[in-house]
């Protein structure tokens, strides 16, 4: 059916103009009305034969509720009965009700009692949305009445939301399988809920003033959906909107950040140990080859390079500005980029919001907006780019190119990126400082790196997003094309803040990143060495070409422990068809195990190795192997990694090309073992199930997201 908006608007305006912040039950049906979101039979009674009149009308049994402005929580208030049988009860019912309310709030405007028909039977759930301060409207979905509040089972999704996102929140509670009907209960109508869902989003999208919504509980069944109670909470304030430049400036601007013909080095220094000494000798001793351009009041030339007392005194056109100059200071600096034409700036100094300097912060902020300059910190190490050979940073020079770029919220998360990275010689495209945030930020660094032909995967450390809805928006355009993967700090705050509705309670910062994420096909990693291996591990393995799963060890304990890792990472253990076990089993000993996973136990030869992973790599109903190797003199740590390595690049001459990672366990030269299978493309991690499971598992949840599997 078609939405009636100008009915809502009638009645928010009626709201407005009265100064509420909540509708009553009554004006919450009708907006239900208006958009074809079922609620039962109700109408609105003034006094005890009123409500006797529509009892009868309707049919009983019947449930009254209080109607009054001032009472929100009404069952608190004792102003709810139900199940009334007759004449009698609803009589004696209302008189009840009315007294009830007056005990609870004595000088409470009462506008009547609800008369509603009685609801009966079926699965009770709740449909809500909320408005939260990064990701703006939101949907929720979960099992209601009292168990809402009680098991906290809720999932979200960015309202507007799909047909398609609405039944995967159907899927999304842990008490999924109650909607599918159990012992002997009917299923409950998807279909119908689904459509309820989507209507609510809508609803809440198109009227922002609805802050918070409840429909609980709704009763499902196999006929339909329909609620029982509406609670909608409203706040008028305008909401201050965000400037977001288009996606093609934030390309322009960001490649000549990241890609710079020309830095200015504000604040760089001949003395060792000040933070524009060290910027200087990165730009110089990293390698790149644009033009530098030395800043100080002072200095003729600084490192052998000629230095200008202002960028306004540069003959040539700057790209980027570093500043290495105390936070005072930066302002005055800012504008003469600004009145040079400088795109980008890189704010390494401290001092501003992260120590309370707010106004300092937004000084800085309607600079950038005034000349048009974007803004990466403050609060920084400052960033790298490798093609570029640019290290725009006080931190160490870098300079293992690979195609993996990653970034950091904390100054002290990006040296464990830098330092990890140069250890384990994961390559990168990028490291770039967020600190701040005082313009750049997250996506951001997506929409740049989404068209930046030398990055494959994206790796982001956040402790939370300025704009979480924008972010959401450009990540699932990125996710698409290439792995986006999210550290999110502070998952176990309580995040929740105090809220009118259900709804709005459960609305955990933790458990809406957890959702949305998701809904985008961002990868969330749990640890910083998630972060970290995910990043070097999903580009080395092939998309896979379907969910079958096959687990080949050589010890018994390492097949069970990479089993449980298999079920934690969300990947299926292939069910093992008789002919492929029997094929199996031609090559281990009778005491082995075939099935999944396949042990060939820790005493066998190389050639059992070899035999047992090229069948697993040719058979084309296997789509990823892991591979649990147990040290052995008969076979090696070494003899197996060269096994290993030689099967995979036969088999990739031949276009065969899998998923496959090692977890390796035995003494110390396992370690040398995974590093050789690591540099020939296969992941591979000494006395670790878990890790390999997991970057499997991540490579996995991007692939699906992307709709490759």
């Amino acid at each position: 059916m078609a939405k009636d908006q100008g009915a809502v608007r009638k009645i928010l305006d009626k709201v407005k103009s009265e100064g509420r912040e909540a509708l009553t039950a009554p004006e919450g049906k009708l907006l239900c009305d208006a958009y074809g979101i079922p609620v039962p039979k109700e109408g609105l009674a003034r006094s005890s034969d009123e409500a006797k009149k529509l009892a009868e009308g309707m049919g009983y049994p019947v449930v009254l509720k209080i109607v009054s402005p001032d009472i929100l929580h009404k069952t608190e208030a004792g102003g709810v009965l139900v199940g009334l049988e007759n004449a009698e009860e609803v009589s004696k019912g209302y008189d009840t009700i009315l007294n009830n309310a007056r005990k609870y709030k004595a000088d409470a405007r009462i506008d009547g009692v609800q008369v509603q028909q009685m609801l009966k039977g079926g699965q009770e759930v709740i449909v809500g949305a909320v408005t939260d301060g990064s990701f703006g409207k939101l949907v929720a979905f979960g099992l209601g009445g009292v168990l809402v509040e009680v098991l906290k089972d809720i999932t979200f999704r960015l309202a507007p939301a799909t047909k398609q996102e609405a039944t995967s929140m159907l899927d999304g509670i842990q008490a999924a399988e109650m909607l599918k009907g159990v012992r002997g209960g009917e299923p409950v109508s998807r279909e119908a809920l689904a459509d309820l869902i989507v209507k609510v989003s809508e609803l809440v999208s198109d009227f922002p003033e609805i802050s918070e919504m409840d429909l609980n509980p709704i009763f499902a069944t196999k006929a339909g959906a329909t609620a029982a109670d509406v609670r909608i909470v409203v706040d008028f304030e305008p909401k201050e909107s965000r400037h977001r430049p288009s996606q093609e400036e934030i390309v322009r601007a960001m490649n000549r950040i990241m890609k710079p013909d020309a830095v200015a080095v504000i604040g760089a220094s001949s003395e060792d140990g000040k933070i524009g000494n060290s910027v200087m000798k990165n730009l110089i001793n990293g390698g790149y080859k644009g033009k530098i351009y030395p800043i100080h009041p002072k200095a003729d030339e600084i490192m052998g390079i000629k230095a200008f007392k202002s960028v306004k005194d540069v003959p040539g056109q700057i790209d980027v500005a570093v500043f290495a100059i105390p936070a005072k200071l930066l302002a005055g600096a800012l504008i003469e980029c600004g009145e040079k034409g400088i795109p980008g700036a890189v704010l390494i100094p401290s001092g501003f919001a992260e120590t309370g300097n707010v106004e300092g912060q937004k000084e800085i902020q309607k600079i950038g907006r005034k000349y048009n300059i974007r803004l990466m910190g403050p609060n920084i190490y400052g960033f790298y780019y490798t093609p570029k050979n640019l290290c725009a940073t006080f931190c160490t020079a870098y300079d293992v190119k690979g195609e993996a770029a990653l970034s950091s919220q904390s100054g002290g998360i990006g040296m464990a990126i830098i330092g990890f990275s140069r250890s384990a010689k994961m390559g990168v495209s990028a490291i770039v400082g967020l600190g701040n945030k005082s313009d750049i930020d997250e996506d951001d660094l997506l929409t740049f790196f989404e068209q930046d032909d030398n990055t494959r995967v994206i790796a982001q450390h956040c402790e939370d997003l300025k704009d979480g809805r924008a972010f959401a928006e450009v990540a699932k355009r990125v996710a698409k094309k290439k792995p986006v993967i999210v550290l999110k700090a502070g998952r176990t705050a309580a995040g929740a803040k105090a809220a009118s509705s259900h709804t709005g309670a459960l609305a955990g910062n933790d458990k809406i990143y957890e959702d949305v994420l998701k809904q985008a096909g961002v990868i969330r990693a749990r640890s910083l060495r998630d972060l970290l291996e995910f990043a070097r591990g999903i580009p080395k393995l092939p998309t896979p070409k379907g969910e079958n799963v096959v687990v080949i060890t050589g010890a018994g304990g390492s097949g069970v422990l990479l089993s449980d890792a298999c079920v934690d990472n969300g990947l299926q253990l292939m069910s093992m068809p008789p002919d492929l076990d029997a094929a199996f089993r031609k090559f281990i000993p009778p005491f082995g195990a075939a099935g999944n996973p396949v042990d060939i136990t820790g005493g066998e030869p190389p050639t059992t190795y070899k035999n047992t992973i090229k069948l697993g790599l040719e058979d084309p109903r296997i789509h990823a192997i892991i591979l649990g190797y147990w040290h052995t003199i008969i076979t090696p740590p070494m003899v197996f990694a060269r096994i290993v390595a030689e099967i995979v690049e036969e088999m990739r001459a031949k276009g065969i090309e899998k998923p496959i990672v090692a977890s390796l366990a035995g003494d110390v030269e396992v370690e040398e073992a995974a590093e050789y299978l690591y540099d020939r493309g296969i992941p591979a991690y000494a006395y670790s199930t878990e890790i390999p499971v997991a970057v499997l598992g991540a490579k996995y949840a991007w692939a699906r997201g992307a709709g490759l599997v």
